[in-house]
């Protein structure tokens, strides 16, 4: 797990695309612009989805690392996304 502080995380290991980003996306709305999220997902579909999602609605995925379980590990920092 990476050393940045989180606010808030989220385990989306236990569903599968699209309600993976859909998870994401609901836990970002609780946190205030800037803060932090980490997210626990499953590889293959979640982590090159997510991200890629994340980004092209204007977050910051700050770091992906892979866990010895086959998981991964995302922070991404909530960007302040005009309404």
């Amino acid at each position: 797990m990476s050393n940045i502080a989180t606010d808030a995380s989220i385990d989306i290991t236990d569903v599968v695309c699209p309600i993976t980003f859909v998870k994401v996306k609901v836990a970002l709305e609780d946190l205030e612009d800037g803060q932090k999220l980490a997210v626990h997902l499953n590889e293959g579909e979640p982590i090159e989805n997510v991200p890629r999602s994340l980004k092209d609605e204007g977050h910051k995925v700050l770091s992906v690392s892979r866990n010895d379980d086959g998981t991964y590990d995302l922070i991404v920092e909530k960007a302040g996304l005009s309404a």
